[in-house]
């Protein structure tokens, strides 16, 4: 059964970590992150909302293509403890819709936006939806606010250890910043033998998650 608990690093035995994208797909900035990811043989996860994949239906497939994860991130992207439970089920319904349709399967994890989440969220994702909700180390990188790429980098390294999920966006907004700190971490970390995995590979190295 999926914790009911934020899940922002796992204990593993190797030097793995799980870079994510949230808010996409996004036509530009989408394609760029890929092109980073292949170059490196990496796997990412990208946690997506519904009216964005509707809008690039054709970026979210190039996604799946390439190997990598698609999470759940709602399909309008409000505060879940702020909705009703109902209102909080078709937020994850409507986009787990999309991803079947563009993966052939459900998605097995999801990241509440503003990483807001109550018990009662949590039972909804977890227990109806069978969803890992997942948080993050490096919240003080603070991508979306464009901070510079040497913050993004510095940040992220500081909160970096092996079993870490990673956060990040492709989507709204100027992300060149982001593609390019992304762009020296996936190389920096490589080159010190890291693994770059999916979410959900990441979970399957953990003893401690069921």
């Amino acid at each position: 059964m999926p914790s009911h608990e934020i899940i922002s690093r796992i204990t593993v035995r190797e030097k793995a970590v799980a870079f994510t994208f949230d808010d996409g797909p996004n036509p530009e900035f989408t394609p760029q992150v890929l092109d980073i990811f292949r170059e490196a043989g990496a796997k990412a996860t990208f946690f997506m909302i519904g009216t964005q994949m509707k809008k690039s239906l054709g970026t979210a497939q190039a996604v799946h293509e390439q190997g990598h994860e698609i999470g759940n991130h709602t399909y309008t992207h409000p505060a879940l403890p702020e909705v009703s439970p109902d209102e909080c089920r078709r937020e994850l319904a409507q986009t787990e819709e999309l991803i079947v349709r563009v993966t052939g399967s459900k998605p097995r994890v999801f990241r509440p936006p503003y990483v807001a989440i109550n018990a009662e969220v949590a039972a909804i994702a977890a227990g109806e939806f069978g969803y890992h909700a997942i948080g993050a180390v490096n919240g003080a990188a603070t991508d979306w606010e464009m901070p510079g790429v040497r913050n993004i980098v510095d940040k992220t390294r500081e909160a970096l250890a092996p079993g870490s999920v990673l956060l990040f966006h492709d989507g709204f907004d100027d992300r060149s910043q982001t593609v390019e700190a992304v762009r020296i971490l996936v190389s920096e970390l490589t080159q010190e033998g890291y693994r770059l995995v999916t979410v959900s590979e990441l979970l399957e190295m953990s003893e401690d998650v069921d």
